[in-house]
């Protein structure tokens, strides 16, 4: 019950709210690692998937390749980064992006992969042109897969933002580093729940994305149109 309190405590003083190393400045640092992160695994991701979708050759090899990111821990990942680089900001982002490329990846070229080739034959048959096809067709149809991927993606990078502690910088990680350091039980217990909140709440934010990506193609249903 003491420890309840002390959480309670903990979130209601002001002075844990404001300042720099307050919870308000450590949550936008937490949000823009995670964003820029996922930006920049996208850019990268999305287009390699499509890519080796529709070309095949290498592609379980370049997989294999990228996925060979998860067999490493996130906390040798950094440690490794910050080697080669110093410590930067960018030895966390290179970390964070190394982590969400393989789902992105695997997601998007499986999603474009499993596309029904009958109708990948009726579409050209239509007239339709490569990149209207994409669009119109494969996109629809593999964006559930897709999406799932950068969901994964998102979530995954909430939790392991919190090695940019580690490196010295700031996020949520400060509050379970700087929490483990002084033995403050509640700020690092207000520092999980604050990582497990954001993480259910971009759950709840992509679960109505998606359903209204899903509902605007009509569930996947694509009805193929000459040009």
């Amino acid at each position: 019950m003491n420890m309840i309190a002390g959480v309670y405590l903990w979130f209601s003083l002001s002075d844990n709210w404001l300042g720099e190393n307050g919870i308000l400045t450590r949550l936008a640092e937490h949000i823009y690692y995670v964003s820029l992160s996922l930006f920049i695994a996208c850019l990268i991701a999305l287009p390699l998937g499509v890519l080796l979708a529709n070309f095949r050759k290498g592609a379980q090899l370049a997989i294999g390749i990228f996925n060979l990111g998860r067999a490493l821990p996130s906390l040798g990942i950094v440690i490794l980064a910050i080697m080669l680089i110093g410590y930067e900001t960018s030895t966390v982002i290179i970390a964070l992006v190394a982590m969400s490329i393989p789902p992105i990846l695997t997601n998007t070229y499986v999603g474009i992969g499993q596309v029904d080739s009958s109708l990948k034959q009726a579409a050209r048959s239509m007239g339709m042109r490569r990149g209207q096809m994409f669009f119109q067709l494969e996109l629809p149809l593999a964006f559930p897969l897709i999406f799932s991927g950068v969901r994964s993606a998102l979530v995954q990078l909430i939790a392991t933002a919190t090695i940019a502690a580690y490196a010295g910088f700031g996020g949520l990680g400060r509050f379970l580093i700087d929490g483990l350091g002084r033995n403050d039980t509640p700020q690092i217990i207000g520092g999980a729940v604050m990582v497990s909140a954001l993480a259910i709440f971009s759950e709840w934010i992509c679960s109505r994305l998606e359903k209204l990506m899903v509902h605007k193609w009509r569930g996947g249903t694509v009805e193929l149109s000459a040009p």
